[in-house]
Order: C-alpha cells, then structure tokens, then sequence
C-alpha cells in the first residue's frame, strides 16, 4: 500500500535539532525539546523536535501519510508515538536559527497520529567525528570540511508515519462553553 501522500526535505540539524510543526504554531516548547534528547524525537501536539547526536551534515526529513495507521519497519533504530494537530494543513520543516528548509501540504487540516521512527543516527555521528578529527589533522581549509560533511549527507533519516484522526477542535467553541 501506498501512502497518501509523502513529502521528503534535507534539513541541517542546528543544535542538533530539527522541528517539524503546523505554520501557525510560532511558539517553541522548551519542555518538548528537552524531552527529544532522551526520546529522539518528542513533541507538544502542535511542534515535533527532532534530535540529531551532530550539528551539521543534513539530514533527510520524511513525512508521510497513511489512510490508516502504519507500523514503523523491522530496520527502524528506535520509534516513539507521535501526535501533531495542523490546524492550517501545512507543516513546516525548521532548522532553528537558519529557519525553514521546507514546507508540507496535508491531505486536509486536523489531528494526526502515527509514529516517528529513524536509521542512521549514530554511523553518522560516528561519519561526523571521523571527518573533524581527518580535517583537524590534515589542516583543510573550511571548503573541504563542508565536502566531507556533503559526502555524508542523506544518511541519517527520520520519518513521520501519520494517519488522520479527527478534525481540529473550533477554538470559538472552547471559549463558548467556558462563559
């Protein structure tokens, strides 16, 4: 089965993190991102924090969309449960200070569900260190340790398995019942 929809984007983890969250959602959670760097990735419903173990060399972003849940596969590192409401229908990929690396279309605004999962963390920072100590040694100008990053881009990887739940509840209404 093919999913619904799939959307793929190379993102520099700045401070090791990169974010995944709905266009209007501005505001950061320092407590969520705290929680990624025990988790891998960890969210607030609104913005996901993804923890990379490196700084610099990109890594791939992918989301996708199932009409019904989906298991993270048997070659997955690690996986945790995520949800993330999109009250505007697009998500934003970020890479903190050097801001979004791209932007996602969903099927349809709402709550979604699924699972984060990911495969090549650690060879990379194992691929990351190897580079700055052979760079160190070597006394290579700055273009050669952005080629040795470059060369090991697209190996670390960290997918989104979300499948729609409901629609995203009226705010209005919330502050309706309240009066």
């Amino acid at each position: 089965m093919d999913p619904l929809t799939e959307y793929h984007v190379e993102a520099r983890p700045d401070r090791c993190i990169v974010q995944v969250y709905d266009a209007d959602a501005y505001l950061g959670d320092t407590a969520a991102m705290r929680a990624a760097e025990v988790q891998v990735v960890a969210g607030n419903g609104y913005h996901l924090y993804f923890k990379s173990l490196q700084p610099d060399i990109e890594v791939t972003i992918t989301i996708r969309v199932w009409d019904q849940p989906h298991r993270p596969p048997a070659h997955a590192e690690g996986s945790v449960p995520v949800d993330l409401e999109s009250i505007t229908g697009t998500l934003v990929v970020n890479q903190l200070s050097l801001g979004p690396a791209g932007m996602m279309e969903l099927p349809r605004p709402g709550v979604y569900a699924g699972h984060a999962w990911w495969i090549n963390r650690e060879s990379t920072l194992k691929r990351y260190e190897t580079a700055l100590v052979r760079l160190t040694e070597e006394d290579s100008a700055d273009d050669a340790l952005r080629q040795a990053f470059a060369d090991s881009a697209g190996h670390e990887q960290y997918v989104l398995d979300l499948h729609f739940v409901r629609e995203s509840e009226d705010e209005d209404e919330d502050e309706d019942e309240e009066d």
